[in-house]
């Protein structure tokens, strides 16, 4: 799973260059020819919902995502991957199963009407961006019991472990 979130992560960040543009070309579009576009518009939000819930994995994999760590931070690597798997085990994975299991139907509506945007001009793709919640909870869910497992593995010392602390971001 860690080279599918790598993979994931890395090819969906270019994304983000694409979106930088649209979003440009939709200012530059309606400050100087007075132009809207709706469709330009829907489109830069769903890239934003594609890299941020299909990335979503790679962040995780990566320790990339907010935590309060005031004491978190102080602990020892043991104590981190304890703290880590009883976060993956007892809320991660079942959020994520809760997530799945609660939009399936909803994402099922969407795509049994082919749902497209209420606006004029809109893009007629709204059931695929509501389809991003499965894969978002399908690859946070198994990149969180890839990182159960070798925060088991470590605690057992069955591997050594060098994760990405937050700080080394900042």
């Amino acid at each position: 799973m860690d080279t599918v979130s790598e993979f994931l992560g890395r090819s969906i960040a270019w994304l983000t260059l694409l979106m930088m543009v649209a979003m440009f070309s939709i200012v530059v579009l309606r400050y100087i020819f007075n132009v809207g576009s709706i469709a330009l518009q829907e489109s830069v939000t769903y890239l934003h919902a594609i890299i941020f819930m299909t990335a979503s994995g790679y962040t995780l994999k990566h320790n990339g995502h907010v935590r309060v760590d005031i004491f978190y931070r102080n602990f020892s690597p043991k104590r981190q991957a304890l703290v880590d798997l009883l976060g993956g085990v007892f809320l991660l994975i079942p959020v994520c199963c809760a997530i799945f299991w609660f939009s399936w139907d909803y994402v099922a509506a969407s795509w049994s009407v082919g749902e497209s945007s209420s606006d004029a001009g809109g893009l007629p793709y709204v059931y695929l961006l509501k389809s991003l919640i499965i894969i978002l909870s399908s690859v946070l869910l198994f990149q969180g019991i890839a990182e159960s497992v070798k925060n088991l593995m470590f605690l057992l010392n069955k591997i050594e472990f060098s994760s990405e602390k937050p700080e080394q971001h900042l």
